[in-house]
């Protein structure tokens, strides 16, 4: 859990150094991206692990 916590203070650390400098137009472009990336990734391991063969 304590791995958690580092990798998410990290990730809020590279966030803030974006968001409060002149890189945060394009940080924008770069999460709307990834976002839909990692949904579609979801979507499909929802989908395969649903159809779990035994």
């Amino acid at each position: 859990m304590l791995n958690w916590a580092a990798t998410f203070f990290i990730i809020a650390i590279i966030a803030a150094v974006l968001g409060f400098t002149s890189i945060a137009g394009s940080a924008i472009d770069i999460a709307k991206i990834l976002f839909l990336v990692f949904l579609v990734l979801a979507v499909v391991s929802f989908i395969l692990g649903r159809t779990k063969t035994v």
